[in-house]
């Protein structure tokens, strides 16, 4: 029997968190459509929706505007639901440029892209999750509304397999090569088996340091146990496991000939088209393209750019909606936007984004018009697919507070944390100011933000305070996802002291280190200096009790003037409430985690590795060595035994 969802913290709902906890539930189960909880930072939000969730026991799909925030919410439910499943999905390019073509130069650009393995593992835990039980959070970057292939035909051809059951063991091997499992019984990775006489051991998709090991008996699985895939050590037996597709655009041989048949049928069309106009150019690029691609996934079961020919694999017709994580979910699931006033917008704007640069690409022969059905939702789809969503943020925009059927406030933190003081300061001299500031912030054992306008302003800033010997770093979106965590997580445990960036120190992310917020140029009305943005930006300081904000302006613009307002009004009404109740202020203390980066390296060569991290390499190298020596590969098994034998003497040093 799955798991309930149950909380697992030693705080209690406190301050407005049980009023909002009781609204909201009841809002859920009475069927409102849209709710909003308005909760200032550092009110518990996380913990209220936390508390939501436990109170309806149903799958819910959070949604994040970026990545960094995504990861710190997983986090954050990770800890409160330890005994459930709480996943985590997102984009997996680390690095992405999209297919495109420019008219004007003549210019193609091929879609080049880095696949983060870590990400696409996680991926793929989340879309098996949802397969296999009901009690299931994921946290979702804007990416969940995105084209993910079939889910009939995912949940369809996973692998089931139970302990007792009759199954041939080439049976078993076709069925993986059909779901896009490589054979590799070297190179032994996530989404590979090996076969080894009467066992084939295999790394799911969704795993990267256990796999499963099947063991036959003549056409009987005898025994399934999860192995940890470096050693081959045994770590559990089974009674029952499920493995899921490599990929999520996966399909069955008949249907994989069907849709070939249907896009060769498409391409000569669009051939004769193409001629009727006297393109030949573009005609003889568009029968060379897509009939490079149907040899590629006859031969291959995919081809760069697969996810153009979607429609043809999940029998869409044009214009219907994609499939979609959301599609992954039972129906009952309930849907929470965090930062609603950033994440809304985000969503909104993402088809009209894809579908521009796709004229360039079907008009000159580069796709087929079909390539328009491989897209992000519309919002209309998005919302036809929402049930129940309750809309989070401090400031909530016009769109939510409109079509809420309740607005629920949460603005006493349970902490007794005041807004913090905001000061304003002339930008003549804000620099000498600024650095003042800062080493007044670090003696006292603080952390720093600063937000400039430009990446450029931020980069020139940090080498600036680096040459003044303050341990300074930049976040912007060049960065990967894991890597802001990481950065965001160096802050806090004192790795260095100042983080500068542009918008990405706003919305979500719990500092409660941060005792100096400063925000140059504060004075320059905008998208980064509006209302909202000044708010989001001040509420970055509402998690230490010691706190204050620097605004560095020559003028009081009317966002400045209402985001002051705003935040002495809350202050107003924090400060009568601990009056009320004895509540003297303090400053959140908080664990510094990371549950994210599962596949972690430790670097083993530097004074802080632990003795047991060494350890565990040694054993792994060896495992490699005896595989090396065992291939006849007896250059890396030499490398391999000089490693070892580093490592055994660093142990020694450590004694």
């Amino acid at each position: 029997m799955e798991e309930e969802f149950k909380i697992h913290s030693e705080f209690k709902p406190s301050g407005d968190q049980p009023e909002a906890i009781r609204k909201l539930t009841e809002g859920i189960n009475d069927g409102l459509r849209e709710q909003v909880l308005l909760g200032v930072t550092g009110s518990g939000k996380t913990f209220t929706i936390a508390n939501v969730i436990q109170n309806i026991q149903r799958p819910a799909l959070v949604i994040a505007h970026n990545k960094t925030l995504a990861a710190q919410l997983c986090n954050e439910f990770r800890e409160f639901f330890p005994e459930n499943r709480v996943e985590f999905f997102v984009s997996y390019y680390d690095y992405y440029q999209p297919e495109a073509y420019i008219p004007r130069t003549d210019t193609y650009i091929e879609k080049e892209l880095e696949i983060n393995d870590e990400i696409d593992k996680l991926r793929n835990s989340a879309t098996s999750s949802l397969c296999e039980s009901d009690k299931v959070i994921v946290v979702a970057s804007v990416s969940c509304i995105y084209g993910l292939g079939l889910p009939i035909e995912y949940f369809r051809l996973a692998i089931s397999l139970r302990k007792g059951d009759t199954k041939d063991r080439d049976e078993l091997i076709r069925h993986l090569v059909e779901i896009q499992y490589k054979r590799a019984d070297l190179d032994f990775v996530r989404a590979t088996f090996r076969v080894r006489g009467d066992m084939v051991d295999i790394i799911p998709a969704s795993m990267s340091e256990s796999g499963i090991r099947i063991v036959f008996f003549g056409d009987e699985i005898e025994h399934i146990y999860e192995i940890d895939i470096l050693t081959g050590k045994v770590k559990k037996e089974l009674s029952h496991t499920n493995i899921f597709p490599a990929s999520h655009y996966v399909v069955s041989k008949q249907l994989r000939e069907n849709a070939l048949e249907k896009i060769a049928s498409d391409m000569e069309k669009r051939v004769a088209f193409f001629e009727s106009k006297n393109k030949f150019i573009e005609a003889q690029r568009i029968r060379e393209r897509v009939s490079y691609d149907i040899e590629m996934i006859r031969e291959m079961g995919y081809c760069n750019g697969i996810e153009n020919y979607s429609c043809y694999f999940d029998g869409r017709k044009d214009g219907q909606a994609p499939y979609t994580l959301m599609d992954f979910f039972p129906s009952d699931f309930v849907t929470f936007i965090d930062e609603s006033h950033m994440t809304l917008p985000q969503l909104r704007a993402m088809y009209n984004g894809d579908r521009s640069r796709k004229d360039n690409l079907i008009e000159y022969g580069f796709r087929l018009p079909t390539a328009y059905n491989n897209r992000p939702l519309r919002f209309e789809e998005f919302d036809e697919r929402v049930k129940q969503m309750v809309c989070i943020s401090a400031t909530p925009a016009k769109y939510e507070l409109s079509n809420a059927g309740q607005v629920v406030e949460q603005i006493i933190r349970p902490t007794g944390l005041l807004d913090p003081e905001i000061f304003i300061k002339p930008v003549e001299g804000q620099i000498d100011s600024l650095i003042g500031e800062i080493n007044q912030a670090v003696n006292a054992k603080g952390r720093v933000l600063i937000t400039t306008l430009t990446k450029k302003m931020a980069e020139s800033l940090t080498l600036y305070l680096k040459e003044n010997h303050i341990k300074a770093e930049y976040m912007h979106s060049d960065i990967d996802t894991l890597e802001r965590v990481t950065i965001i997580n160096k802050l806090r445990e004192g790795e260095f002291d100042v983080l500068v960036g542009i918008n990405l120190l706003r919305e979500g992310l719990d500092l409660p280190e941060v005792r100096l917020v400063c925000i140059l140029d504060a004075d320059k009305e905008g998208f980064l200096r509006s209302e909202s943005s000044l708010i989001q930006t001040i509420g970055r300081a509402a998690r230490n009790s010691e706190s204050k904000v620097i605004m560095y302006a020559d003028t009081v613009t009317d966002s400045m003037k209402k985001a002051i307002d705003e935040t002495n009004r809350r202050r107003k009404a924090q400060k009568e409430y601990n009056d009320k109740n004895g509540i003297i202020p303090k400053t959140i203390i908080k664990k510094v985690t990371n549950t994210l980066n599962i596949s972690e390296e430790v670097d083993l060569k530097t004074e802080k590795a632990d003795k047991k991290d060494i350890y565990k390499e040694i054993e792994r190298l060896t495992a490699l060595m005896k595989l090396s020596s065992a291939s006849l590969d007896f250059e890396s098994a030499i490398k391999l035994r000089d490693e070892i034998a580093y490592l055994k003497k660093l142990v020694k040093g450590k004694k």
